[in-house]
């Protein structure tokens, strides 16, 4: 079976689009329409419903692209093993995403160190919000995804890779600084917060729950994106936010920022690698869990 057809068949199933889908691989619509049209020929199936809106897999469709996702991350794995040298030489790419907390600290760092220990493997890093690294790695977009909170979706698996703290973050004259507040303390200061689908602020909306309380409950006025705006803000003597520690050791240490704690709560993160579901890894993709897992 042609494998550039396979290839072809699971981006329209992942974009939903023909056109879509021809963007991505880079060649015509009419390229993508002919290579189903021949697959559906071969198979003697009819393998999309073309009726609606979206371009939705049939059964037999959805049969098929589980398992050409697998003979096509068979095909990956072959290509690496044979580009490899008798020294087992890694070769090929990696496509990874991580969410901006651990995208903006530790994940760079590992990635440069395991690209220059093998030199023949090319990199390449997105950095997202927490939910839209999980849907890229689900869409077989990316391979791997590093994100800080571990929301329930059936296309994805997460495995452990490190443990993140998150504090609340003032400037150091504020009248939070160095000292412990409770949760409606909380309610009078000016709370910047992540947009929904980060990490941190999944971490926050949890530990709410546990503590009896709601996030809205807080009367937060002030939701400026992702990570660097919110740090940005708190700089500039706009509010308090939650941030990872990570994301803030230099302002701490600088006195540019300082740290409050919050009396029931407690949040803290597990970092979490993420996979497709049923995908099978590439040896680059191993080789870097393996390596980080040392360093970490």
């Amino acid at each position: 079976m042609d494998t550039r057809q396979l290839a072809t068949f699971c981006a329209v199933v992942e974009r939903k689009s023909f056109s879509q889908a021809a963007d991505r691989l880079g060649v015509t619509q009419p390229a993508v329409s002919l290579q189903i049209r021949a697959l559906e020929e071969r198979l003697g199936q009819r393998l999309f419903d073309r009726s609606g809106r979206r371009v939705e897999p049939t059964e037999a469709g959805l049969r098929l692209y589980r398992g050409a996702q697998r003979l096509l991350a068979l095909e990956q794995q072959l290509l690496e093993d044979v580009a490899g040298d008798e020294d087992g030489e890694l070769r090929g790419e990696l496509a990874i995403g991580a969410a901006t907390g651990p995208g903006a600290t530790v994940v760079p760092v590992l990635l440069c160190e395991f690209q220059r220990e093998n030199p023949e493997v090319r990199v390449e890093l997105t950095i997202s919000d927490t939910q839209s690294v999980i849907e890229a790695v689900a869409r077989r977009e990316l391979e791997l995804g590093v994100v800080g909170a571990t929301p329930r979706h059936r296309s994805v698996a997460y495995e452990p890779f490190f443990k993140d703290e998150v504090v609340l973050v003032c400037p150091p004259k504020h009248p939070f600084a160095g000292k412990t507040i409770t949760i409606d303390d909380l309610r009078g200061a000016q709370l910047v917060l992540m947009q929904e689908g980060a990490g941190v602020r999944q971490v926050i909306e949890e530990e709410l729950r546990r503590a009896g309380k709601r996030l809205r409950d807080l009367d937060v006025k002030l939701e400026l994106g992702l990570q660097e705006s919110v740090k940005s803000a708190v700089e500039a003597g706009f509010g308090v936010t939650f941030i990872s520690r990570s994301a803030v050791e230099s302002e701490l240490a600088e006195g540019s920022l300082a740290t409050a704690r919050v009396r029931g709560l407690e949040p803290s993160r597990q970092i979490s690698l993420v996979r497709a579901s049923g995908r099978q890894a590439t040896r680059v993709a191993d080789a870097f869990a393996a390596f980080a897992a040392k360093r970490i």
